[in-house]
This record gives structure tokens, sequence and C-alpha cells, in this order.
């Protein structure tokens, strides 16, 4: 019985170091951004470019049952500073009439059949090519992009970098719940790709924004392609890249949810795809290791970081477990999460882009009271595919006026 007292005993400070480990992380990262980082440069400063070729890109929307926010993305497209792509628009299962553009760089595409699936409208319009291009991006069909967005992204390209996570920036923030959506992004971009990329270090990717060698990605093999496309796509490209570039200058607008019903929704999904692609993020941290990378380390570890409600509960249950082992170990904890919570308001009061953001902070309970409702729903997310309703239709000038200056 001692010896199992034991192992029980090791399991539990192990699960405290790595819960700690998570709260702890992104104070670090904060010390090194300013330790390390190179002040007020762009970052792309400290790498050489490698060609002075203007890379051809295609651009890939995946518009699923949904054609509203179509002319908004190709309008923004048409208003690049770059002219070198081709935009190719998957409407998937889009009942109506079909759209057409006048410009030729435009292509809609409409599937014979539904494919429900982003990674399938991606391959069919990958299939459907009119001339094979040096990247490709892929989009949702909400997004809208700035007119500098591909004439940075190029830049990347230029530096000799094969993958680039572009900038998403909210399209929307008129309401709390767009504002709470909104403000996780902007703490996790900081964190996860621009500080990461100002210590040379690889940046998470998103599932919309990410540009990459066209070659690379037909490298990748998908075992299924029903959601978590992100997550899928970063565990292959982490390894096979010595590092994810972040384009903090290449922005794309995406639309933030606005009710809990959404959020919700969303929530389910992410939830979801974190469990079902734990063994992924196992093997990309791995990989870290056998490579001496610490940046594909920190990236594998990105993607086992739990859902920030698990994270809390499991916080919760550490503190449970120490009143019984060693109550001054509360005060430690509590330092811990001070730090943690002052970093994330500190974060959002200095990194926001847009307007309203630390008004909203006395609502973050509220997505942790979603995350709860999410967590005991996970099981939707095997049965259907779950899609994020948009509603917000805004073109590209528009919302510029909304930024500050």
């Amino acid at each position: 019985m001692e010896i199992v007292l034991q192992i029980l005993k090791v399991l539990f400070y192990i699960f405290n170091a790595i819960i700690a480990f998570y709260f702890l992380l992104p104070v670090i990262l904060l010390l090194l951004h300013y330790i390390f980082s190179t002040k007020g440069k762009d970052a792309l400063a400290r790498y050489k470019r490698v060609t002075d070729h203007n890379f051809d890109f295609a651009a890939i929307v995946t518009a699923h049952q949904d054609t509203r926010f179509i002319a908004p993305l190709v309008d923004s497209f048409l208003k690049q500073k770059f002219s070198n792509f081709l935009l190719y628009i998957v409407a998937d299962d889009c009942a109506g009439e079909r759209i057409t553009f006048d410009d030729s760089r435009v292509i809609m595409l409409y599937p014979p059949q539904a494919l429900h699936s982003k990674i399938k409208s991606a391959q069919y319009a990958i299939d459907n090519f009119i001339r094979q291009p040096d990247t490709l991006i892929i989009f949702d069909s909400d997004n809208l992009v700035h007119p500098m967005y591909l004439q940075n992204l190029n830049r990347y390209f230029q530096a000799g970098f094969r993958v680039v996570q572009t900038h998403m920036l909210s399209k929307n923030i008129d309401n709390t719940y767009a504002r709470l959506d909104s403000m996780g992004h902007i703490y996790y971009t900081f964190y996860e790709r621009q500080v990461k990329m100002g210590l040379g270090m690889s940046s998470a990717i998103l599932g919309l924004g990410i540009a990459l060698d066209f070659k690379l990605y037909k490298e990748i093999s998908y075992a299924n392609t029903i959601g978590g496309f992100d997550k899928k796509l970063q565990s292959q490209l982490g390894r096979r890249v010595k590092q994810i570039a972040f384009a903090e200058d290449a922005i794309v607008y995406d639309e933030k949810v606005e009710d809990a019903a959404v959020l919700e929704t969303q929530r389910i999904r992410w939830i979801y795809s974190y469990f079902h692609h734990f063994e992924e993020s196992l093997l990309l941290i791995w990989g870290g290791v056998r490579a001496m990378n610490p940046g594909r380390f920190l990236l594998g570890a990105t993607m086992l970081r739990p859902p920030m409600v698990l994270l809390m509960m499991s916080m919760v249950f550490i503190q449970l477990i120490w009143v019984f082992l060693q109550p001054a170990m509360i005060i430690w904890w509590a330092v811990l999460v001070f730090l943690f919570v002052a970093n994330f308001v500190l974060t959002i009061a200095t990194k926001s882009r847009q307007k309203g953001m630390m008004q909203s902070l006395k609502h973050v309970p509220l997505v942790a009271f979603v995350q709860i409702k999410s967590l005991m729903q996970i099981k939707k997310a095997q049965k259907s595919f779950l899609k994020t309703e948009h509603k917000k239709i805004i073109y590209i000038d528009d919302l510029l006026k909304n930024e500050l200056t």
C-alpha cells in the first residue's frame, strides 16, 4: 500500500509541474521577449532576404452553405497592392444563384457534391488550379484582408520561410461576446506568435491566414478530414520545417462570435479537437526533443496545453489536495495565479489594436461558464460538422476606420 501511495504522490508532483508550467510559461516568455527580442524593429529584420522573386499566391476560400461574405472578401483582395495572385472560392453546398466576378483572378468553384469539410474543400480547389502557385494561403469565407496583406507576406517568403502564419485581427468587436472572443486571440497571438517570432522560434498556426509553400502542402496527409484542420496541419508542418514564421504586418480579419450559443458551438469543436489530436501534440514535442529544437518543443507544448477551463479546474483540484498535504503550497500557487492573471490583463491593455477591449474584462467569467457547458457536450463534435455561424457583413474600407491610430 505504501508503494502505491508513493507512486500516486510522484504522479501528483508531475501533474503539479505540468500545470504550473502552463501558468508560468507566459510570464517566462514575456521576460525573454523584453530581454532578447529586437526592440522597436520589425521581427523580419533579423532574417536576411534570400531571393528577390515575387511569389505567386493561390488563395483558397472555403465557403460552406453561405455565400453572403464572398463579395466583401473578394473586394478586399481586389484592393491588394500586390497583384500576383489567384483567388479560388469553393462554394460548398451553397444553394441559390451562382456568383460570378469580372476579374479573371477570381475563380468560383461549385463542387458537384457536398463536401462538408475544410480539408476536402481545399483539395477541391487544388484539383482545379489554373496554374501551379509558389505559395498557398487558406481562408474562411468571412475573412477580409488588409490592402498590404500580400505585399507584406511576400517579404517573409523572400526571407526563406516556407510556412508563415499571418496576423488575425477581429472584424467585429461591437458586443461583449465578440470582444471576449477577440481577447483570447489577442493574448495567444502575442505569446504564441509574436513573442516566439521575435525569439526565433516556431509560431502557432490558425485555421485561417496560414500561408505555406505549395510543394510542402502536397506532402501533408490527413488521417481524417473532419475537424481540427489547424492542429493536423501544425503537427505535420512543425516537424518538417525549422521555423514557422509569424507575419505581424500581414493582417487578416476574422468575425468573432456574437452570442453564447455560437460561442458554445465553437468551444465544443475546439475542446473536441484538443483531445482528438492529443497524440499528434506528443509527437511534435518528441520531435522537438530529438532535434534539440526548443521552438518545436514549445510548439508541441502549445498544442498539448489544456483548454483554459480544464487548466483552471486542474489548478483548483491541486489546491484541494495541497490543503491536506502541505497547506503552505497554496500561497505559492496563489502567487502563480496572480502573475498569470496580471500578465493576461497587461497583455490585453497593451496589445489591443481595436477599441473597447479593457471594458469587457469583467465579463471573462462568461467564457468560463460557456466552456464548462461545452465540455459536457463534446460528443456532438464526433457526430457532425459543427459550423460557427457568422452574421457581420462589412467591407474592408469601413473596417479600417475602426482601427486604433
